[in-house]
Order: structure tokens, then C-alpha cells, then sequence
């Protein structure tokens, strides 16, 4: 099968990702072979492929968005981030299984989804219906799960008002289902192209910072630069929720500006099955409108870097011909 691997990690413009041959994985005990229709490409493939993530594996396949086909049954199943846990820890127990000291990760621990087939444990995949679009179901896998997360960690109150830092494919998502619950949304992006995104998707403004104090916010960009800016937005009691795997260090702090009057300033660590099973019921009941940019298989490392220049429109998916 033909797979794409992170060679030597680094930037871009290095081409640190390489398309290679390798043989289709053989699936262990409670394991499914799928072959894959569609991979979503998302910021957390790119840091790993420039090495702000340190490789789990040499040669790491990236890739957690997969939509594809269980090998021998045909069953349309939905591979994620989140690939195991203990079972047995205190977080597992307490439903808490996205902090388990034992768990592991699509494209990070185990080859992903930049390849034809990838093997995954069945406990931990979804199950995802014929009738729907691949590209418009792969961004949900982890794009929507995670701002879905994210949105329950700023605990934004009843018709608060919202604002989201980088207005990618988490983003966009993440703004439908505030919005549609009530919700006022303040896009904050540098990108024409995201400010016009958010704007048709009824966000009530979109530019370099929100018109007004925010009830909460969640970043998305990696970047700590923003989270000063941020913090100070917010209104009395309002949260910060940062929602990337990885985040440029944060400049100082001042304490009265941006943390006094109950501001907080909270993480966001991967999701749980449980958050993937709900994500996706609200989703598949209530589409949000899915804005995608395809990539053919073998343009993975263009899609990563147009990811990287910001030059996605919504999420970028791998279509695997």
C-alpha cells in the first residue's frame, strides 16, 4: 500500500513528510483493518510533521480523520485521535479517560490515516452512516470533537457571547454549535478569507479582536502570543480555553489585567469516547455546513503546507483515489 511517513521533521519548505510503500498492516486481537476513503488533515499532523510534537515512532504515518471501510464486513467506521486506554486507571474510572497516563493516539503511536489502510481497535472507533459525504464526515472525527470539548471547557452560559481565536477547521465547526445554541460569535483571525468564513456562518463579527467583553473564548491558533489579549477580553468570570495539543510559550502575565475578577485559563487535552459519541449524534442529527479544501492522496505534503501558510479554507481532506 502506499504511505505517507514523517521522514525528518522540520518546516515545510524542508519537505519533511515522503511517500513510501509498505505492506498493509495485519490487525492483532480486537483490531479492525480499514481501509481508508478519506483523511482529514489537521494542525496536529502538522506539528508533528515540523517537530513541534517529538515522534512517538520513526516514520510515524500521521493522519486521525480517517472515514474508510472494515476490511471483510464493509461497515463505514470513523478512526480518531484517541486510540486506547487502560481501562483500569483513576481517570479511566472517574470517565476521565482523555488523561489516562496509558493512553495512545492515531498517526503519533500508531501509524494513521495518510495511507490506504490503517488498523485501529475496534473499541474505539465509530460507527458512521453510507449516506453522508467521506470529506464532509472525516473533519468531525476530530475537528468537531474537539471544539465540542472545547466549548464544554469554556463553559460559556446560556446566549453568552464567544469568541474564537483562528478560524480553522475546529473553528468553524465549534462557531456553528455555539450559534446554535444561542450564542454570540466574535471570529478573531488575521485570514480574509476565515473572516469571510465566519461572517456566512453567522458570526457577529470577524476581525483583529471582539467588539465587545466576552462571556468566554477558546483559542485555537497555536499561538501563547494571544493569550494575553485573551484573558483581557474577557469579561468578569469569563474562561479561557486553550484547545490546541501544542501552544507557543505565553508571554507574562499581568494579574490584574488579565486574571483578576475570576478570569480563568484552562487547557483542553485530547477528548474521551464518550465526547466523540455525543459530538457526532448532534452532528449527524443537526449537520453543520462542513466547508472542506481536497487534496488527492499524493498532494499530502502540499495540504500541509497550505495548512501552515494558512491558506486552508474550512478543513483540508486527503481524498485516497
Amino acid at each position: 500500500m502506499r504511505a505517507w511517513v514523517v521522514d525528518r521533521p522540520g518546516p515545510m519548505a524542508s519537505r519533511p513528510l515522503r511517500m513510501v510503500e509498505r505492506e498493509v498492516p495485519e490487525p492483532g486481537p480486537g483490531e479492525l483493518l480499514v481501509r481508508v476513503e478519506v483523511c482529514g488533515v489537521c494542525r496536529t499532523d502538522l506539528h508533528l510533521a515540523e517537530g513541534d510534537l517529538a515522534p512517538r515512532k520513526p516514520r510515524t504515518t500521521p493522519g486521525h480523520q480517517v472515514v474508510g471501510r472494515v476490511v471483510g464486513t464493509g461497515e463505514r467506521v470513523g478512526v480518531a485521535w484517541l486510540r486506547s486506554t487502560c481501562g483500569r486507571c483513576r481517570y479511566c474510572l472517574r470517565g476521565a479517560e482523555n488523561l489516562c497516563p496509558a493512553s495512545t493516539y492515531t498517526g503519533w503511536d500508531a501509524d494513521g490515516g495518510f495511507a490506504e489502510y490503517v488498523v485501529a481497535p475496534a473499541g474505539y472507533v465509530y460507527a458512521l452512516p453510507d449516506d453522508v459525504p467521506a470529506e464532509l464526515l472525516a473533519p468531525l472525527l476530530c475537528a468537531g470533537i474537539i471544539g465540542y470539548r472545547a466549548l464544554a471547557r469554556c463553559e460559556l452560559p446560556p446566549g453568552g457571547r464567544l469568541g474564537i481565536y483562528g478560524f480553522g477547521a475546529s473553528a468553524h465547526l465549534t462557531a456553528q454549535a455555539a450559534i446554535a445554541q444561542g450564542a454570540t460569535v466574535h471570529a478573531v483571525t488575521r485570514s480574509a478569507a476565515s473572516r469571510r468564513l465566519a461572517l456566512e456562518l453567522g458570526a457577529a463579527s470577524a476581525g483583529d479582536r471582539p467588539p465587545e467583553p466576552l462571556d468566554a473564548a477558546i483559542l485555537f491558533a497555536p499561538v501563547g502570543d494571544l493569550v494575553p489579549p485573551a484573558l483581557e477580553a474577557l469579561d468578569r468570570g469569563g474562561t479561557l480555553a486553550v484547545a490546541g495539543i501544542h501552544l507557543t510559550d505565553i508571554p507574562p502575565l499581568n494579574y490584574d489585567r488579565h486574571l483578576f475578577q475570576e478570569r480563568t485559563l484552562r487547557s483542553v487535552t485530547a477528548n474521551t469516547r464518550e465526547d466523540g459519541r455525543a459530538y457526532l449524534e448532534l452532528a449527524l442529527a443537526h449537520p453543520p455546513r462542513v466547508a472542506t479544501t481536497p487534496y488527492p492522496f499524493g498532494s499530502a505534503d502540499q495540504a500541509l503546507a497550505d495548512l501552515a501558510s494558512d491558506l486552508v479554507k474550512g478543513a483540508a481532506v486527503l481524498r485516497i483515489e
